[in-house]
């Protein structure tokens, strides 16, 4: 069953644009917080950028200026535009979505999506 679904993934220059997007399933019910991740090759999962429902957002140093995550809170959807993208922004990206108690499970994650910027 298919709880979070991304798309918006590609190929782009570097200093160009991409824009994610993350729609939750809608019987998933009392999310808080909804954000992006990503992992690149070798690496660790990092955080990107995260948003509650109270609309306070939480960006990675490394993307502060260039990245803008925005929510539409009625389709429990979220947004990650990306501009000045650079290489080091090539990840597979993964939405999650977190609840807090009392529903189970406590978060959600979507399958990734890759973004690739060629230098």
């Amino acid at each position: 069953q298919v709880h979070l679904v991304e798309s918006g993934g590609g190929l782009v220059q570097a200093g160009g644009s991409l824009r994610l997007s993350c729609e939750a399933a809608s019987f998933i019910v009392g999310i808080n917080a909804m954000g992006w991740y990503r992992q690149a090759p070798g690496k660790q999962r990092e955080l990107v950028a995260s948003l509650t429902t109270g609309g306070v957002s939480n960006y990675a140093h490394s993307v502060k200026g260039r990245f803008t995550i925005s929510r539409d809170g009625a389709k429990n959807t979220v947004f990650l535009q990306m501009n000045s993208l650079k290489a080091e922004d090539t990840a597979v990206y993964y939405c999650y979505a977190d609840r807090q108690p009392p529903y189970s499970p406590s978060n959600y994650w979507g399958q990734g999506t890759q973004v690739t910027v060629s230098s």
